[in-house]
């Protein structure tokens, strides 16, 4: 019993660790690009980067969808870009 719970959770855990890496990659790639195209570096880019993401991240479940992840990631992008500058 003990070797099925530790198969489990560690097939579980590489599957969150896929998922979270897919949210890294499309978050620091869409980061980049957007910093790229507008030549600077500000809290404007971690947002729309996290709108991107979260855009991207729930095309399955139609526009109402898309939208509410867009505005949660980049909410979120928000709060922590601030937290993370506001002794700047």
């Amino acid at each position: 019993q003990i070797k099925t719970v530790f198969r489990d959770m560690g097939a579980k855990s590489f599957s969150s660790a896929k998922n979270f890496a897919v949210m890294a990659a499309i978050y620091s790639g869409s980061e980049c690009m957007i910093e790229s195209y507008r030549a600077r570096n500000d809290v404007y880019n971690s947002v729309a980067a996290g709108c991107i993401t979260g855009g991207t991240l729930a095309v399955r479940t139609g526009p109402k969808g898309m939208a509410a992840g867009c505005a949660g990631f980049a909410a979120f992008s928000a709060a922590i870009d601030w937290y993370m500058h506001k002794d700047d």
